[in-house]
């Protein structure tokens, strides 16, 4: 069963620098949440405040309504996965994964017994003899994390576990975790700088930044509906333009962009006609066709088409000096344009995400 994990108003600092200014979160039983962001914002550091690692500053945190900030880490009944694995080299795969049940005082013949479950839960039957140093990557990191269920955790921890792996087994261990998250109905924060980790694992995402964290929300919630544009801008690929509210012909709201050009569409937000805002255009919600084909959408020029397999990435440069990127599928019958064609770049008005400016605007 999950445990149910609290942190309230936790901060770190190092001196005059702040490394995690005032992080809250709420974690329900056996939820998958992934805390995301660029290196030093305070993701590792929030994560090593909760295994007892690193003693908080400031705040409070609460697993399973009894408060363990203060607690050493042995205390603290938690999972732990490192990104170097942290894995005893002298030791067997059976000695290293049975440790945490020997540090509990478990007889030798139980934590055997649980460690061989725990080993064929992750795949690893048979390789109890091994030693680290015979394993591949791949292998050491499924012994890694049958050494932090082993003892049956309500919470797993887990910082960058993926990040020293080719994108082969990333995608075959991101395939395990999520099988043995369903199986355990264990609770699991997950550290990581990349996106896709985040957004394919997780119930949730907490994207952090300078020490706090900007929003949380699916998967669903951060992609479609990013509250500013720091979440728009890095979750994803996306075009923002920048330039003011007003509204097109119809009345409807729009983005009246800088450097000119018609009213560009947007879905409705709370935004004062005037005010300084952003629109953002997702490429694969963006349609691209010949210039004289409607005369809908925006006028652009091609400035740039990159093959992908499945898609093309095609760079096309509105008039009023704007670039966007549209993602077009790979498929019979579609409109290929080439470089320097004229084209007409249209989009749903419900796809346009409005964003006015804030305290997390990009530069």
């Amino acid at each position: 069963m999950g445990a149910h994990l609290r942190i309230i108003d936790v901060g770190k600092r190092y001196g005059p620098a702040v490394a995690v200014e005032s992080v809250s979160l709420d974690i329900g039983e056996g939820e998958f949440v992934s805390l995301l962001g660029a290196s030093g914002s305070g993701k590792t550091t929030t994560l090593m405040m909760i295994a007892g690692f690193t003693p908080p500053d400031q705040g409070d945190i609460v697993l399973d309504g009894r408060s363990i900030a203060r607690l050493p880490p042995e205390q603290r009944g938690i999972g732990v996965v490192f990104q170097n694995y942290a894995l005893f080299p002298h030791m067997s795969v059976l000695q290293n994964v049975s440790f945490p049940l020997r540090m509990r005082g478990i007889d030798a013949a139980k934590r055997d017994a649980s460690a061989k479950r725990a080993l064929e839960r992750v795949g690893l039957s048979g390789f109890d003899d091994r030693k680290p140093g015979q394993l591949s990557g791949g292998q050491q990191q499924r012994v890694a994390l049958a050494r932090a269920i082993v003892f049956e955790p309500g919470l797993l921890l887990m910082d960058e576990p993926l990040g020293a792996l080719d994108r082969a087994l990333r995608e075959t261990m991101k395939a395990e975790i999520r099988r043995l998250h369903r199986e355990l109905g264990i609770t699991v924060v997950y550290v990581t700088h990349d996106q896709e980790e985040a957004l394919t694992l997780s119930d949730r995402v907490a994207l952090m930044d300078a020490g706090r964290i900007v929003q949380v929300g699916s998967a669903d919630d951060l992609y479609e509906r990013p509250e500013n544009s720091f979440v728009a801008g890095f979750i994803g690929e996306g075009s923002l333009i920048r330039g003011t509210v007003g509204r097109d012909a119809s009345g409807a709201l729009a983005l009246l962009a800088t450097g000119g050009g018609p009213p560009m569409p947007a879905r409705d937000a709370a935004a004062p006609p005037g005010s300084d805002a952003m629109i953002l255009l997702r490429p694969e919600k963006l349609s691209i066709a010949p210039q004289d084909h409607s005369r809908d959408g925006f006028a652009a020029t091609v400035e740039d088409i990159v093959y992908v397999g499945d898609i093309s990435r095609i760079t096309a440069r509105l008039e009023n000096g704007h670039a966007v990127v549209v993602k077009q599928a790979n498929k019979t019958g579609i409109y290929r344009p080439g470089r320097g064609d004229l084209v007409r770049v249209t989009w749903a008005r419900q796809d346009a995400v409005l964003l006015t400016a804030g305290p997390n605007a990009l530069p």
